[in-house]
C-alpha cells in the first residue's frame, strides 16, 4: 500500500532531519550550506511543506549527499514513529 501525499511529505521530512542530525548540523547551518531558508527546512522536516525537485537538489548539496539518499526510507516507516 502506498502512502498518501501528506504521509509521503512526513517521511521525506523525517529522512531529512535524520540526515541533518547525523551530520551534526543545525537548521541554520544547513540553510547556510544551501539555498533554502532555515524556517523552510524546519517546515519540510515536519512534513508541512511540499518541495520542488530543485529544493531536493539544494538540500542534497547542503548535506553533501546524492539526492536519492533523501528518498532512502521504507514507506512503512511512519507507522513506527
Amino acid at each position: 500500500m502506498h502512502p498518501g501525499k501528506s504521509t509521503f511529505l512526513v517521511l521525506i521530512g523525517l529522512r531529512l532531519r535524520e540526515l541533518r542530525i547525523d551530520r551534526k548540523l543545525s537548521l541554520r547551518q544547513l540553510a547556510m550550506r544551501c539555498d533554502v531558508d532555515y524556517s523552510d527546512i524546519g517546515k519540510i522536516e515536519k512534513g508541512n511543506r511540499n518541495i520542488q525537485l530543485t529544493t531536493i537538489l539544494e538540500l542534497s548539496k547542503g548535506l553533501e549527499i546524492h539526492p536519492k539518499e533523501l528518498f532512502d526510507f521504507k514507506l512503512e516507516d511512519l507507522s513506527c514513529k
